[in-house]
């Protein structure tokens, strides 16, 4: 199974950009597909983005189409996301997670990363 982190979160102004990435480790990182998944306070973890193994097909929410990019670097093991013109009701934990097959439900998903905090302030 494979081991996910989060990085690159922080605090940013409504407007700004910030991207996330996640690293795995301990699998075949360009066998999986991969997907970003946020929770907010009280609220239930919501899908924002996935892609399959190759880069090649991408599904966004529509709450952040346009704005988020979702990518991967398989030679690094690595997923980002390009998060553009942030809004307040983007705060949230920004999870990542692996799968064999692209998906849109947390509940297909088997790994998971420990997450990183994303706080958009007005």
């Amino acid at each position: 199974q494979v081991q996910l982190v989060e990085s690159g979160g922080g605090l940013v102004q409504a407007g700004g950009s910030l991207r996330l990435s996640c690293l795995a480790s301990g699998g075949t990182f360009g066998t999986y597909a991969m997907a970003w998944f946020r929770q907010a306070p009280g609220k239930e973890r919501d899908f924002v983005g996935a892609i399959d193994w190759s880069g090649g097909i991408r599904r966004y929410a529509d709450s952040v189409k346009g704005r988020f990019t979702i990518s991967r670097d398989n030679a690094k093991s690595t997923l980002y996301l390009q998060m553009n013109t942030l809004k307040p009701e983007d705060t949230a934990v920004y999870y990542c997670a692996a799968e064999r097959s692209i998906a849109v439900y947390p509940q297909r998903f088997s790994s998971w990363g420990q997450g990183t905090q994303v706080t958009v302030s007005s």
